[in-house]
């Protein structure tokens, strides 16, 4: 039998697999990495616009979160580590051992790549790298600098930041920290503890685990939907793996926030699952531009009708918004988006802009508890107050 889930109970799933809906209770360390297991991953930006984007995922979802926490599972107890799903994550690391099909696929794709950008010795700076790496580790890249950098962006690294990249995407080189935002490169063995270092799985079995987990955090899901999730497995292996396990799997029809129905997938015995899933805190929360939420944008889009982009790399003159806008949840609703920079010397969080979604009205509860949350993030950002800048409201 197909089940039918109406738009509003499939916001309420999914915001409950992204941890949205979980009460705001004081979040210990141990569930901290709880946490984040639920949610899969947590993507990792250089941007701090107001916060770095893996912090304020995580702020959103208990305000009581401590940065110190967070390194502390990476950098001394080993339970989570840097690497790629579809862009730099945070993820447990005993989801490791899978990372090493990635591992294999970028060996593959790397090195012929990365090598045209430095026409001579490639293969020399990607040795000599690793051995420095295994006799003075941890390094970062600065400390192989030996001429000025190019200007330029990622493209233009120096061919032992290059090497540096390839060991970290290949496998060989782990995050062992960082300082500042700048990336402290070690010896895998040295920064994955043993237990999580076992032999990945292979063949059907990898598969299974990638599908798997996928729906355990998505609630229900297209093959596509599935495949994206890790970026582990190709849409055709997702296919089929939705093919073969009929068994485990139950049709379900979808209503996008229009009524139109989107055919999916869902664990059997899903029904009674979800409907034990609670629903979100009323409050309105400030997202971050990376949250999981939002990370699939035509999901996001057929759930909540909330068409957004980052447009941080579009041209000033042709934005819509802002080069860094911050979406706005109440409650199951996107309602709006906001324009807003952290100014850290003046202690301010200065807002620049609001716009709330059309039939979202501007009423004084709502903008009062904007308010709020302006001034909880702002605490958590290290300012002491917010301020509204001329024009905040479009007039």
């Amino acid at each position: 039998m197909t089940i039918r889930l109406a738009n509003a109970d499939a916001r309420r799933v999914f915001l409950a697999t992204q941890g949205l809906s979980r009460p705001r209770g004081a979040l210990s360390k141990a569930g901290l990495l709880e946490l984040i297991e639920t949610i899969g991953f947590v993507q990792v930006d250089s941007i701090a616009t107001v916060e770095r984007a893996h912090h304020h995922i995580l702020f959103a979802r208990n305000p009581s979160y401590k940065r110190e926490h967070l390194t502390a599972l990476l950098e001394r107890d080993g339970a989570l580590f840097e690497h790629w799903t579809h862009d730099a994550a945070i993820i447990p690391t005993a989801f490791f051992p899978q990372w090493k099909h990635r591992f294999a696929r970028a060996r593959e794709t790397l090195a012929a790549r990365w090598r045209s950008w430095h026409e001579n010795g490639f293969e020399t700076y990607v040795e000599h790298v690793l051995e420095r790496v295994r006799r003075e580790g941890p390094l970062m890249a600065r400390d192989f600098e030996t001429e000025k950098r190019p200007p330029g962006g990622w493209w233009n690294w120096h061919p032992e930041k290059t090497a540096l990249e390839y060991h970290w995407r290949t496998g060989a080189l782990a995050i062992a920290g960082r300082d500042g935002f700048q990336k402290r490169y070690d010896l895998t063995e040295r920064v994955i503890p043993a237990p999580h270092r076992l032999p990945e799985m292979t063949g059907e079995a990898f598969i299974d685990w990638a599908c798997t987990s996928a729906l355990e955090r998505l609630g229900f899901a297209t093959s596509g939907e599935i495949a994206a999730f890790w970026d582990l497995v190709t849409p055709e292996e997702a296919k089929v793996w939705v093919a073969t396990n009929r068994d485990r799997l139950e049709p379900v029809l979808v209503e996008g926030v229009e009524g139109k129905p989107r055919a999916s997938h869902a664990f059997a015995g899903c029904a009674a699952l979800f409907d034990s899933l609670p629903a979100p805190p009323a409050r309105l929360r400030v997202l971050s531009p990376f949250d999981p939420l939002l990370r699939d944008r035509a999901r996001a889009e057929r759930l909540f009708g909330f068409s957004y982009r980052i447009e941080v790399f579009v041209p000033a003159e042709k934005r819509v918004y802002g080069y860094y806008v911050f979406p706005i949840l109440e409650g199951d609703r996107m309602v709006g988006r906001i324009d807003m920079k952290a100014d850290r010397k003046a202690g301010t969080l200065d807002v620049r802009r609001l716009w709330l979604e059309p039939g979202v009205r501007a009423s004084a509860g709502r903008l009062d508890a904007l308010d709020t949350e302006l001034a909880r993030l702002g605490r958590f950002a290290g300012v002491e107050r917010t301020v509204y800048l001329d024009g905040w409201r479009g007039e």
